[in-house]
């Protein structure tokens, strides 16, 4: 009977090793998902600051660009 109790506290121990693996396994799958999702905001954040300083920068030109024709004399 010893013997059948030690099997049974092996496959005991194996299935809370396999349980304990695949939870851990599951949160450095969501950590690196997470990662994945900063990296990926951060991206955006910069492409939409380089849109608005391109915006900016056309605003200015064309605020130039209708300053300079407001003083010169229309051709007729």
């Amino acid at each position: 009977m010893p013997e059948i109790v030690s099997v049974l506290t092996s496959i005991d121990v194996f299935v809370v090793r396999v349980t304990l693996a695949i939870i851990i396994g599951t949160l450095a799958a969501i950590v690196y998902c997470l990662r994945f999702l900063v990296l990926m905001e951060r991206r955006l954040e910069r492409i939409e600051m380089h849109t608005g300083n391109m915006v900016g920068s056309v605003l200015r030109e064309e605020y130039r660009i209708e300053k300079g024709l407001k003083g010169k004399p229309k051709k007729k």
